[in-house]
């Protein structure tokens, strides 16, 4: 079992960590087009594994595809952050470029695999790999799902003193501020999370969550990593292990939801073929009326890159 990780950077590295640590895979490839820079990552790992008692073995490469060869799952971090003065549509421009020729090598040594995107915006990014990549849907999609509902998870378990193992949590929509975390899904040990939390501190924490990303860059002067990259590896265990785990991911709609043609985060069933389902919540009025403002705002996005004709 072979699994590589794009992009050697905070997340990457992370990511590539937890898989190694939780021995996901005989083989942990990390990929950078930076010079030495997976390879001394992936070095610095590896010296971890005696003392952490792993022995998937961590290989680095600068930017040398054919190490990634016939991986099973392929984890695509690579992209830049977003800078003063650049406009959403220069990191579109910019992102998709890296992301397209990334899942064309991908796809060129590991034909097939299944593809987890990570790069930023995240909804469009896994569109740009879909559409360079021409495999099926269920083997392309995206991680927001799982790092939003741990946010949320995690302020529900500060603000209550209790585990967050005992919390299961529902959101969907786009990543980022139009996101839709499902109150009437989220449970604390089978209870309804209404009963335990007044309304207003629970729209308080939802609206923490939607600007999660945004608390961390004004705490760090970065994006996150920790958490971004243990929620793509717990994608990775679902998938190596076959476990058929429950997940909000981004996923491409074909008439679920009464959406088309749009990648958006769902509750889907995560296994061994990749998506293996896409579960339909019966939503109330007001649920499915944010979910369709959150598929308009991500569908102008996806637009963009239409226009562009970085795909085609």
């Amino acid at each position: 079992m072979k699994v590589s990780v794009i992009g050697a950077g905070n997340v990457g590295a992370t990511c590539a960590d937890v898989i190694a640590h939780k021995e996901l895979a005989n083989e942990v490839v990390l990929l950078d087009i930076k010079e030495n820079f997976a390879e001394g990552k992936a070095l610095d790992m590896w010296q971890t594994a005696p003392i952490n008692m792993y022995d998937s073995r961590i290989t680095g490469s600068t930017n040398d595809y054919s190490k990634t060869a016939g991986s099973e799952v392929v984890v695509i971090t690579s992209g830049l952050p977003r800078k003063p003065g650049m406009s959403r549509d220069d990191l579109i421009a910019t992102n998709a470029g890296i992301v397209k020729t990334v899942t064309e090598n991908v796809i060129k040594h590991s034909p097939n695999a299944i593809i987890i995107v990570v790069s930023n915006p995240l909804d469009v990014m896994t569109y740009c790999a879909y559409l360079t990549a021409k495999i099926p849907s269920n083997r392309v999609f995206g991680m927001a799902g799982i790092l939003d509902t741990a946010r949320y998870r995690a302020f529900i378990a500060t603000e209550l003193n209790v585990s967050p193992k005992d919390i299961q949590a529902v959101l969907m929509g786009g990543h980022g501020d139009t996101m839709v975390p499902l109150p009437r899904y989220t449970t604390l040990g089978g209870i309804p999370i209404t009963e335990l939390i007044a309304k207003e501190r629970l729209d308080a924490i939802i609206e923490r969550t939607k600007k999660g990303g945004g608390e961390i860059v004004n705490l760090l002067g970065t994006s996150a990593w920790y958490a971004p990259g243990a929620a793509a590896a717990q994608m990775v265990e679902a998938i190596v292990r076959d476990q058929k785990r429950v997940f909000p991911v981004c996923a491409l709609l074909n008439g679920e939801y009464g959406l088309n043609n749009i990648y958006l985060g769902v509750p889907v069933v995560l296994g061994k073929e990749g998506i293996e389902k896409i579960i339909e919540l019966k939503l109330n009025d007001e649920e499915m009326q944010l979910c369709k403002a959150s598929a308009s705002a991500v569908k102008e996005v996806m637009e963009v890159l239409d226009k562009m004709g970085v795909t085609a």
